[in-house]
């Protein structure tokens, strides 16, 4: 064999993948088909959220926990500021999904939180305007990950461990050979005992079976000018989620670049294919469905459009993850951390996949991952 493991798609989950892959002395190749780290995936545009009281499902919980402690790991081993603690709010109606399932991963796993009416919400973050009938669940550890730091921190680390990382080396086509694996790209054919594919947008172009449960989907952010910007600072003004009428929405204080940060959850559900959609190409109506929350619930972030971008989610049908080996070739892992929910978890995830890479299992809890989750949807 060429290597112990091959790695395609370098960027949030392959990163920490192939660091922690080299770090136990695999021999890895990855293989990223932009450059490490890149804007034409899923991980760019300077951070991405990260929450303890999870609405998605309780069961994310004891990943999350020990996603932030590798978080901070990583900090010590690279030298760099990857985790911006911040506090975290997820606002909407008290029978709204993102209020109780907020409340119910805080009350079934004992975190610290708080629940704020709008007044007291309004008195503690003033940079929010809020109808009455809203309410807030507070979390302190609530916060953001440097996302592209973060993969350029994991890709530093996996070198300086003995990786063989390639930029701009697309996986072209893989087969089963044995208990191993054959890859080929433009640049050559490699062997390896296993292969993990993290390739985001592009898994069901290498996993065909897989087309239909995970599907890329256009996605744009907007940072707008601040009016008042001493209510969005760090130290001042938290993450939040906000689920209302005009959609589900998400957000940042101003960090790194100038603006207030804002995305809605699944934009326009727009299908794209990722090798063709025009990542700098926007619409009429894209800022619009942005400035439909900052203008009524944020109005003192609701200046000038100062950047933009998109950027891609990959949807399951139940928006949760797929981590598993593929039942047709177990040899393969497949790791799918998506439906725009999952950079938070890189870090974790990094060793899940290692741990499925070089034993086939792993002492996290991944059972709601599971490929075979989706009967009669993919491999079987």
């Amino acid at each position: 064999m060429d290597y112990d493991v091959i790695v395609a798609g370098i960027g949030g989950m392959g990163s920490a993948t192939a660091a922690e892959l080299a770090s136990r002395g695999a021999r890895v190749l990855g293989l990223e088909r932009a450059g490490i780290p890149n804007d034409r995936g899923s991980s760019h545009g300077v951070n991405r959220i990260i929450r303890l009281a999870y609405a998605e499902d309780p069961r994310y919980v004891p990943l999350l926990r020990r996603a932030y402690a590798r978080w901070r790991d990583l900090e010590a081993r690279s030298g760099e500021r990857i985790l911006v603690t911040t506090g975290g709010l997820d606002i909407g109606r008290p029978d709204s999904e993102t209020v109780r399932g907020s409340l119910a991963s805080a009350r079934s796993h004992d975190l610290e939180h708080e629940l704020l009416d709008a007044e007291s919400l309004l008195e503690r973050f003033p940079g929010f305007r809020l109808p009455a009938e809203l309410v807030g669940v507070y979390q302190p550890d609530g916060g953001f990950v440097l996302s592209e730091r973060a993969i350029a921190s994991y890709a530093r680390l996996a070198l300086d461990a003995g990786a063989d990382l390639r930029g701009y080396e697309p996986l072209s086509d893989w087969r089963a050979d044995g208990d191993g694996v054959v890859v080929r790209t433009g640049n050559g054919t490699y062997r390896a005992r296993r292969l993990v594919i993290s390739a985001g947008a592009w898994l069901g172009k290498l996993i065909p079976d897989l087309a239909t449960l995970a599907v890329p989907e256009r996605q744009v952010l907007l940072w707008s000018q601040t009016l008042r910007p001493e209510r969005y600072a760090v130290g001042v003004f938290p993450i939040f989620i906000l689920d209302v009428a005009e959609g589900l929405y998400y957000g940042f204080p101003e960090f790194g670049i100038p603006g207030l940060k804002i995305g809605r959850m699944h934009y326009r559900r727009q299908v794209v294919d990722p090798d063709t959609w025009e990542r700098s190409a926007f619409e009429p109506d894209d800022e619009a469905v942005l400035r439909a929350a900052t203008s009524r619930y944020l109005p003192d972030a609701d200046g000038a459009a100062l950047t933009r971008k998109s950027c891609l989610f990959t949807n399951t049908p139940d928006e949760h993850f797929i981590i598993d080996r593929l039942p047709s070739a177990p040899q393969v892992v497949v790791v799918s951390p998506c439906s725009g929910h999952g950079f938070k978890f890189a870090s974790v995830v990094g060793e899940i996949a290692a741990d499925l890479a070089l034993s086939g299992t792993t002492y996290h809890d991944i059972e709601m991952f599971r490929i075979d989750r989706f009967a009669g949807g993919g491999p079987t």
